[in-house]
């Protein structure tokens, strides 16, 4: 991936993060997890203080309904 990463790019980073981490069990993930896996990715170029809960959650439910289509 050539682009930039933001805090904004929620379902990219959900994507990366499941082709970074494909064995992990969803539901063993935490909003922790979540926040150092986006913050160790190459392409992130934001500020890791501009995270909250609703950022995490939002790359949480990309990556749950990739996971989970309906």
């Amino acid at each position: 991936m050539d682009t930039t990463l933001t805090w904004d790019d929620s379902y990219a980073i959900a994507l990366l993060l499941m082709e970074r981490h494909p064995e992990v069990l969803l539901e063993d993930v935490s909003l922790g997890m979540i926040y150092h896996w986006t913050t160790g990715l190459p392409e992130f170029r934001d500020d890791p203080e501009l995270a909250n809960d609703v950022i995490l959650s939002a790359i949480y439910q990309a990556w749950l309904e990739e996971v989970n289509p309906i």
